[in-house]
């Protein structure tokens, strides 16, 4: 299974929706690969800086403009990034001595239709419960 890509349950190749984490049980794979997208989401540092790359307006941003968010170090921000980037969360592109960083909206919309309960009620208008 490549880095880039997390398993839809359930998907039948029919297009549609995968049922979700409470509609089939997980195989080893699926658990280990779904483990370490949720370990990279863990950690305060790295789910800051998921909410400030999924936030900009337009789309994406410049390391340059997330490092002075934090009181830690460029290269330590560098590694978070670079977890986020393996979990196959965020994107990043390099332009000239600067990397922008944008997120990869079909990992959160996988981990999004996993989460969700099958018939459950719909989730409020402003994600919080």
């Amino acid at each position: 299974m490549s880095k880039q890509e997390l398993p839809v349950l359930g998907q039948d190749g029919v297009g549609g929706c995968c049922p979700g984490l409470l509609s089939a049980p997980l195989t080893t794979d699926e658990a280990a690969e779904l483990a370490r997208v949720f370990k990279a989401l863990g950690d305060p540092v790295r789910l800051r800086l998921l909410s400030m790359i999924a936030s900009r307006a337009g789309g994406e941003v410049c390391v340059c403009d997330l490092t002075p968010a934090f009181e830690l170090a460029q290269p330590t921000i560098s590694h978070h990034l670079k977890l986020l980037r393996e979990a196959g969360l965020i994107d990043g592109e390099r332009r000239g001595t600067w990397v922008y960083y944008r997120l990869v909206p079909e990992t959160t919309d996988r981990l999004a239709n996993i989460l969700t309960r099958p018939g459950g009620p719909p989730l409020p208008s402003d994600g919080c419960a």
